[in-house]
C-alpha cells in the first residue's frame, strides 16, 4: 500500500456536523461547540490535538520496540492553545504528556528512544512548522524522563 497520499471525504450532516469518512475504519462525526454547533463531536482543533498525540505516542513505542523495550501501558494526554491571532482565532501551541506504564529503570534503552523517537513523528514535525509543541514523558512513578520545546524556524 502506497502511505504516500491518502484521501478523507466528509460531509455537513446540519449546522457545523460534519461526518467524516475514513472508508475502511468507519465515520467520525465532528462539530463545533455550542454556540455554533452542537458539540455533538470533536472540533477539529481537538482533531488536531488528537493527531499529534497519537503521533508521538506511535512513534515512541516504535522507538522503543527497535530496542525491544516494553513500556508496559502507555497514555498520553494533550492540551491545546486556542488564541485571538489579530483578527482571527488559532491554534496557538499544544503540550503533550505521555506517560510510561512502567518505570524508566525498567527501560535500558529509554535514552536511545527519547533521543529520536520525535524525528519520526510525522504529524508533529508537520505541525510544528506553524504551531509550537512541547513534549513531556513522565514514568509510572511520575518521574520526568524527557521533556523539548518547538524551536521556531
Amino acid at each position: 500500500m502506497d502511505d504516500s497520499q491518502f484521501t478523507i471525504s466528509l460531509k455537513r450532516i446540519e449546522n457545523f456536523l460534519f461526518q467524516i469518512d475514513f472508508d475502511a475504519f468507519g465515520n467520525v462525526l465532528t462539530d463545533e461547540p455550542e454556540p455554533l454547533g452542537g458539540g455533538e463531536g470533536p472540533n477539529p482543533s481537538a482533531m488536531l490535538a488528537a493527531a499529534v498525540a497519537n503521533c508521538l505516542s506511535a512513534s515512541l513505542l516504535f522507538a522503543l520496540r527497535k530496542h525491544k523495550e516494553d513500556p508496559g501501558e502507555l497514555s498520553a494526554t494533550v492540551t491545546g492553545n486556542v488564541e485571538r491571532v489579530d483578527r482571527f482565532r488559532r491554534v496557538t501551541g499544544f503540550a503533550v504528556q505521555i506517560r510510561l506504564g512502567v518505570p524508566q529503570a525498567s527501560l535500558p534503552g529509554l535514552g536511545k528512544a527519547v533521543d529520536v523517537f520525535e524525528n519520526f513523528c510525522t504529524v508533529t514535525q508537520s505541525v510544528r512548522h506553524g504551531i509550537p509543541v512541547t513534549v513531556e514523558i513522565v514514568d509510572s512513578a511520575g518521574v520526568s524522563v524527557h521533556s523539548s520545546m518547538t524551536v521556531q524556524e
